[in-house]
């Protein structure tokens, strides 16, 4: 990557924090109970909304579900182990000292983000900015979360590099006409290839 950049755009789930395991037990779980039908649908939602998970997949017959799933969601979220994943407190502490502007930019919503305040106090000194679901009409694989983000820091997309897991994410960064570093914390290295730019299992050594 011999591009000089002034921002770093990252993911949440399984870019900063290595919790995508734990979400596909939760939805795993969700998912048996309600639409059983629908094999591996933990894994395809992986990137969306709340709203656009319950939009396009608990509709019908299942929106008076919602309730339900949103309270227990809110209870495993507050019981979550939020850790980073390797490497990355080094990475974005040295990202800042050579003067690039980050951002989080997460589909995550802000009683989520709440959470991760109260276990990781030191959170928000990480990021100029923190963008969550309530900061963008659209979701990924949409553009517009990126788009935003690089307006946020008074930037061009063409200055950012996007950090992300997930396909939906990896095809937002692209969309967004941005460099994108896939993270293998989710899918295989191979999987998510065509996707990025460069792959990376952790940031342990890695520097742009």
């Amino acid at each position: 990557m011999e591009k000089s950049y002034k921002a770093a755009l990252f993911d949440l789930d399984g870019v900063v924090f290595d919790t995508e395991s734990q979400y596909s037990i939760f939805w795993g779980s969700e998912c048996r109970r309600y639409l059983p039908e629908e094999d591996g649908l933990e894994h395809k939602i992986k990137g969306q909304t709340l709203v656009q998970v319950y939009e396009k997949y608990f509709s019908g017959e299942l929106e008076k579900e919602r309730e339900n799933i949103t309270k227990r969601l809110y209870e495993f979220e507050a019981q979550m182990s939020f850790e980073y994943v390797p490497g990355f407190e080094q990475f974005i502490s040295s990202l800042r000292q050579q003067g690039l502007k980050t951002a989080l930019v997460t589909s995550s919503n802000k009683m989520k983000m709440e959470a991760v305040y109260r276990k990781h106090p030191e959170f928000t000194t990480f990021f100029d900015a923190i963008l969550t679901s309530e900061d963008f009409s659209e979701s990924k694989p949409s553009p517009d979360c990126y788009f935003r983000a690089a307006e946020r820091l008074s930037l061009d997309n063409g200055d950012c590099v996007v950090f992300e897991d997930s396909f939906n994410g990896l095809r937002s960064g692209r969309a967004a006409g941005m460099t994108v570093v896939g993270l293998s914390t989710t899918n295989s290295k191979e999987d998510i290839a065509p996707l990025c730019d460069i792959v990376i299992n952790d940031y342990i050594g890695f520097n742009i």
